[in-house]
């Protein structure tokens, strides 16, 4: 049952915030009108789904009385089933957008992209995610800066560190955290033989100062001249940053510009936002016994996901989901994996809650869960 008063409540609050938002006081207060705004955005998806709740309803009220009528029964019983099911669904979709929102879904995202397991073509894979996930940015719209990276021998990445942002990306992109495994004949593979490697991928919320305080007694810096690729300039100039975090024993190194400063902001960057995931970890960690969250099994160390060249194959396999078109995946077509993987995180949300499905079933959460 859905909590109709609650809902009432909330529906004639967005009302009172279209008058607030119009009021000349509210909007000569800058401050204010944006926190407003921000309330009144959040609640619409929440009214407009109430509103088409309260229309289907009224509409199979109208055809439980048709069925009494010999000219309107037939069309009755031929339209009741299909609204039971969009009512099955509405109450679902209200009873996850009571529940309280996660903090973090519209942050910026810091993307760690590690090569794993398989030596060099470990590090061709790694930078084949890290072009999948640019891809898949462009496709929304979003930003990629690569904060650090580090290249290999045969130009892939032993490690590549980037900020991705846009339009709520850490919800696109937060469960793309894990061990990714390739299946495929390396192009030095002589004898056509398939081998298997893997790369890490991390995915953090991007830290605000209000979300993580650094003290700067607690930073160990060290500068040192950057090595790598990068042209002559850089190798030859004292840029390069790494920053211990001596509370966290959290090392982050960055060396991608010739300025010393960028390098320590970039630094500064990706160390908050582990700090902050740290925190996250330990908040989701305290809540296990109550609410299982796919984000607090420790999924880095799983293999979530298998890209099998050879049969051009993808498998999830926290929610058993293959897809027979890796080519497109890999050139980041990822909205079937990743809409899968949010529906399913949020049916384990409303289980836990204790909604059922919209069949009345109960909700399948992620495997591992």
């Amino acid at each position: 049952m859905l909590p109709m008063e609650k809902l009432e409540q909330l529906s004639r609050r967005q009302g009172e915030l279209e008058e607030m938002l119009c009021r000349p006081d509210v909007l000569s207060d800058r401050a204010r009108f944006n926190k407003l705004n921000k309330e009144r955005s959040d609640l619409e998806p929440l009214v407009a789904a109430v509103g088409r709740y309260r229309e289907i309803v009224r509409k199979i009220h109208d055809d439980e009385e048709a069925l009494a009528d010999p000219e309107l029964r037939e069309l009755a019983q031929a339209e009741l089933p299909d609204l039971a099911a969009e009512r099955g669904r509405l109450e679902q979709s209200i009873q996850l957008l009571l529940l309280p929102p996660d903090p973090y879904e519209r942050k910026n995202t810091i993307l760690e992209i590690r090569s794993g397991e398989g030596g060099e073509e470990a590090a061709l894979f790694a930078a084949d995610l890290f072009r999948m996930y640019t891809r898949y940015a462009e496709r929304k719209a979003w930003t990629v800066e690569i904060l650090s990276q580090s290249e290999s021998a045969t130009g892939g990445f032993k490690e590549c560190i980037a900020l991705v942002t846009g339009k709520e990306v850490y919800a696109h992109l937060r469960f793309e955290g894990g061990v990714h495994r390739v299946q495929r004949v390396p192009a030095t593979e002589t004898q056509g033989r398939i081998h298997t490697s893997t790369a890490t991928v991390a995915v953090l919320p991007e830290a605000d100062d209000v979300d993580v305080q650094v003290e700067e007694k607690d930073l160990e810096i060290s500068i040192a001249a950057s090595g790598g690729p990068g042209g002559q300039g850089v190798n030859t100039t004292n840029s390069a940053v790494q920053i211990l975090h001596k509370p966290s024993g959290i090392i982050v190194k960055c060396q991608d510009e010739r300025s010393q400063l960028k390098n320590k902001a970039k630094a500064l960057k990706v160390l908050k936002s582990r700090l902050l995931e740290l925190e996250r970890e330990k908040q989701d960690a305290a809540e296990a016994a109550t609410r299982r969250s796919m984000v607090s099994t420790g999924e880095r160390s799983q293999k979530i996901r298998t890209y099998n060249f050879p049969q051009n194959r993808v498998t999830d396999h926290r929610i058993r989901l293959t897809l027979g078109k890796l080519d497109r995946v890999i050139e980041g077509d990822l909205d079937e994996l990743l809409t899968a993987l949010r529906t399913s995180y949020q049916a384990e949300r409303l289980q836990s809650a204790g909604v059922a499905a919209a069949d009345g079933s109960a909700l399948a959460p992620l495997e591992g869960s």
